[in-house]
């Protein structure tokens, strides 16, 4: 798979099989995931990744808050500007319109739309996890260098036939997920990764993107 299919086939998958994925696969894009950019080659991402009964463990666990009706964690971040303002709010109103049109959910309908969500917590039925921290200390630079490190992981896992889904859901169970870690207490949780092979029974609208003008601003190009 050359790097523009794999660009244009990623997407968030919400459906996996329980299909054993190979640690010598996972280690493999981890181990090539490595030369990622980040600033002066600090590398701040402090990756985990969970199989097995690890995983199943945090998925119970993360079940039973959710049977329970305990609330979410206290944040650790801001995951969104208290104003999304335009064309970002427009854009995040018509994901959610897509995603919950695609089960047959209503807009109105919150309690069915709070099922649909639950099912982040269950990684979608992935047999993988990974779970990517960032040293509190760091500022926004290096969270841009941790994104970059996360869509490097998702290109080489497409490239081994596996897709992804990222969800900073994860964020909102992160003593539930510390529990499991024991993360040190200097990092964050900044978002959970599904992996595994798509459930291909499963729809998943494959949610538009901006046109190019909205953008990029060419300059003196020819």
């Amino acid at each position: 798979m050359d790097v523009r299919e794999a660009v244009t086939s990623r997407r968030a998958v919400r459906g996996f099989t329980d299909r054993h994925v190979p640690r010598e696969v996972l280690e493999r894009v981890l181990s090539t995931a490595t030369w990622a950019p980040s600033a002066s080659n600090i590398q701040p991402w402090h990756a985990y990744l969970l199989t097995g009964e690890p995983l199943t463990e945090l998925k119970k666990r993360a079940g039973e808050r959710l049977a329970s009706g305990d609330a979410w964690d206290e944040p650790e971040y801001q995951q969104y500007p208290p104003v999304l303002k335009s064309p970002y709010h427009e854009r995040r109103s018509a994901f959610g319109e897509e995603r919950y049109g695609s089960l047959g959910i209503a807009r109105g309908n919150l309690e069915a739309r709070q099922r649909a969500a639950s099912a982040n917590w269950q990684c979608f039925g992935a047999p993988a996890a990974l779970f990517c921290y960032i040293d509190r200390d760091m500022g926004p630079a290096q969270w841009a260098d941790v994104g970059m490190y996360l869509q490097t992981v998702m290109l080489l896992l497409r490239g081994e036939g596996l897709h992804s889904c990222t969800q900073m859901a994860w964020a909102k169970f992160h003593r539930s997920v510390a529990q499991t870690l024991s993360p040190p207490q200097e990092l964050i949780l900044f978002c959970g990764m599904s992996i595994g092979f798509e459930d291909v029974t499963v729809t998943h609208p494959r949610t538009g993107r901006a046109p190019l003008a909205e953008t990029v601003t060419f300059v003196d190009c020819v």
